[in-house]
Formats: structure tokens, C-alpha cells, sequence
């Protein structure tokens, strides 16, 4: 496995650009099993979970083709498979996506039971429930969701809680059923209004997008829009805006959207970073002669970022003082806690909460990552840390972060990938 070797202490300073977010070309690729010919995705992010949903759309015989840099074809014409199976399911939870387009578009499916996370089980019942609720019959057979979809319709359905995952898989489910579906508590992600987008764009009529509530009439035939272009990704800006300040440097990040992670910019003022923003760049600067301490409490959008709390802990590590982090989506989020006590940080957890005691400074060490955004605060506290740093598995970093060494390295950062 692929390690990342990184050197200490230099501040980061230059031009960064955002590419295209993860979290939204993926339930874009799926959907592309609403339609009957050719779309064209633009701004996609040349990342593994891609490749992971694009071998599981080919598996079910889809034509999935990169024509050049951040441009996919994708021709869903003839589909020869319902079943998406266990190998590529457990590589990437977003693969539970295919099940409701397959369902009301094929009239059946098998998809693999995705199972849990490092940072613990994410259960797929609000999938299945709101599925149910628009005429699909499931159970679960030898570790697969088998169901059948022969009479679909349009529903009031209700979610115990907001959930990314389960409003956009029932979105696009409902855009394909000539009927109104009303979905109550939806999740407000940007990620979430851009498939609202790109379904309106199909053809299908879509009320309440960036509500609580949203209603989706769908229609029997939808048409792709010509060449749709992903939202950049607001997780990778955050990161870079962190590592900005944290390194004491000067970045300027471009082809972003500040409005998207505007709670982690609001956090950075608080901790003593200086920022400009345009309405599609931010610079970030270090403004304070320390880093303050800043409590934060992950939430469902608008809210602090799940996906960000990791990278807020990297930063918190070398505050003047104490900070309480506190888990609200994933109260087992936490591993990367113990990895960056073994560079010298003073992370206490319990609870759902953690306690970070700032300290001087951190050392370099050979740490392991647990997930994608472990990683990312691997890589920020090592690029502080005095000595080298090693991190393990970053293979988990490669699945949502486009070129990030590279693009590190072009900020001046002193990081080399060590091939396996």
C-alpha cells in the first residue's frame, strides 16, 4: 500500500484549485440510470470512488467512458444486469444509489447490503423504508437487498432524521414515477439541491429544493441535460483553508463556492485566521500570532461539517488552550484521535466528545490512516510536525481527494507518495 512521507514545517503558500465534489458526482452517475441515452458529465473529480462507480455502473452494462480530464461519458441504454455485487459494493457506500433507479426503471434488483464504516455502522433504513413507501418490495437475501418494483407511485414520506444519503437515493428514484412524492425533513447539502438540479433539468418538476420539504413529480421519460458540470467540492476547499492557516502560510483557493462551507470559514475567523473571499475564490492567511481555541459540534447542513471535523482537530492541536469537539452525525468518529496523540497532540475521547488540550508543538511519527478524512488530518499535522511524518493506507485519501500531493507540493508543501 502506498504511504505518504511528509517533512515539517513549511508554510503553504500559492494558488489552489477545487475540483469537482465527490459527494455530488457520485448520486449524478447513478442517476444516470434514469435515462435511455448519453449524458455528459462535466467537472468530475479524477478520484477512486469514481472508479469504483463506474466499474459498478459497467458491471450492470452501462458504457462508462473519460473522454478527457474531468469529462465522463456515460450511455445507460441497455442495461444487462440488476445485481450489483458484494465486491464493488463494500469498496463505496454510495453504490446503495443504483438500487432505486433499477428498481422503478427494471422492475427488480439485488444490491449488496453495504455493511458499516471505520468510524462506525451507517444503517441504510431510511433507504429501504422510503423505497417501500414507493411500492417496492424488499427483503434481504444472503447479504443482498432483493427487490421488486412493479407498481410504483408517489407518497408522503417522512425522515425520523435528516439523512444526505436517503434523500438523494429517493430523489432520484421518484423523478422516474409519473406521480407526486412528497419528502418531509429532507437534507439541505449542496450536493442535494445540484441532483434537485440536474432532475429539473431532465425533465422532472421538483418544488421546495433547499427546504425542508421538497415534492418531485416525475415522468416516464427523462432527458439528460447537455453536458452538466459537478459543484466544486467544499470538503477539499475546507481542507485547503485549514492547512492554510494551520501551516502559518497564504493560500488562495480557487473554483470555489464560499457559501457552501461557510460554518468552517466562520470557525477559521474565530481560531485567528485572516480571509478574503470573492464569490467563487478564498484566500486565507495566518492573522493571529496563535491558534485560538475554538469549540465546534458537527451538524447536518448548514452546519459544521462532519467531513471537516477531522481536519478542525489537526488544527486544534496546537491552539492556545482547550477545545471540545463534540460529534453530532457519527458519535464514533474519533479514530484519527489516537493517531495524532502518537505525534505529540493531547486528544481525550468519550462520548461522542473530544477534548483537545492544545500544545506546542508536534512531532513527526509513522501513523496509520482509518478513513478518508483521517487522512486529510494526517496529512495537515504532518505538515507541522517537527521531523518526517508516515502515514499508512492512504489509499482511503485517494478516494475522494483529487491529486492531493501534487497539488500540496505545488503550494510548497514537502510531501512525496512512497509507491507500494
Amino acid at each position: 500500500m502506498d504511504k505518504f512521507e511528509i517533512e515539517g514545517g513549511t508554510p503553504l503558500r500559492g494558488t489552489v484549485k477545487i475540483s469537482g465534489a465527490k459527494n455530488s458526482v457520485l448520486p449524478l452517475m447513478a442517476a444516470s440510470l434514469l435515462f435511455q441515452e448519453k449524458i455528459t458529465l462535466k467537472n468530475v473529480p479524477d478520484v477512486m470512488d469514481v472508479y469504483t462507480m463506474a466499474e459498478l455502473l459497467r458491471v450492470l452494462g452501462v458504457q462508462v467512458e473519460r473522454i478527457k480530464e474531468e469529462v465522463w461519458n456515460i450511455d445507460p441504454s441497455r442495461i444487462t444486469s440488476t445485481r450489483a455485487p458484494y465486491e464493488i459494493v463494500k469498496k463505496m457506500r454510495a453504490s446503495i444509489y443504483v438500487f432505486g433507479p433499477l428498481l422503478v426503471r427494471e422492475k427488480k434488483a439485488e444490491v449488496s447490503l453495504p455493511g458499516g464504516c471505520a468510524f462506525g455502522p451507517r444503517p441504510v433504513d431510511l433507504h429501504i423504508k422510503g423505497l417501500r413507501e414507493l411500492g417496492a418490495k424488499i427483503d434481504i437475501c444472503h447479504g443482498y437487498l432483493c427487490g421488486e418494483m412493479e407498481s410504483p407511485h408517489g407518497e408522503e414520506i417522512y425522515f425520523d432524521k435528516k439523512s444526505v444519503g436517503a434523500t438523494a437515493h429517493l430523489m432520484m428514484t421518484a423523478a422516474l414515477i409519473p406521480d407526486t412524492t412528497r419528502l418531509v425533513n429532507v437534507a439541505l447539502e449542496p450536493e442535494v439541491i445540484q441532483l434537485g438540479e440536474f432532475l429539473e433539468a431532465s425533465g422532472a418538476k421538483i418544488n421546495g429544493l433547499g427546504t425542508d420539504i421538497i415534492e418531485i413529480t416525475g415522468r416516464e421519460n427523462l432527458t439528460p441535460p447537455d453536458g452538466f458540470s459537478v459543484i466544486p467540492d467544499r470538503i477539499e476547499a475546507g481542507t485547503y483553508a485549514v492547512a492554510a492557516y494551520l501551516t502559518k502560510g497564504d493560500v488562495k483557493i480557487e473554483q470555489c463556492i464560499p457559501d457552501h462551507f461557510r460554518n468552517v470559514i466562520d470557525k477559521l475567523k474565530l481560531a485567528g485566521a485572516g480571509i478574503e473571499e470573492g464569490k467563487t475564490w478564498i484566500r486565507v492567511w495566518s492573522e493571529s500570532e496563535f491558534v485560538r481555541p475554538v469549540n465546534i459540534h458537527t451538524a447536518p447542513f448548514p452546519g459544521f461539517p462532519t467531513d471537516m471535523q477531522a481536519q478542525f482537530m489537526a488544527l486544534m492541536t496546537v491552539a492556545k488552550g482547550t477545545s471540545i469537539i463534540k460529534e453530532g452525525i457519527y458519535p464514533d468518529r474519533f479514530k484519527h484521535a489516537f493517531e495524532l496523540n502518537r505525534l505529540g497532540a493531547d486528544i481525550i475521547v468519550e462520548n461522542g466528545t473530544a477534548i483537545v488540550n492544545g500544545v506546542e508543538e508536534l512531532y513527526g511519527a509513522p501513523v496509520m490512516a482509518t478513513d478518508l478524512r483521517a487522512s486529510a488530518a494526517l496529512v495537515l499535522a504532518g505538515l507541522i510536525a517537527n521531523g518526517k511524518t508516515l502515514i499508512d493506507r492512504i489509499y482511503h485519501l485517494d478516494r475522494g481527494y483529487d491529486s492531493f500531493e501534487i497539488k500540496l507540493q505545488s503550494l510548497g508543501a514537502k510531501i512525496k507518495r512512497i509507491k507500494s
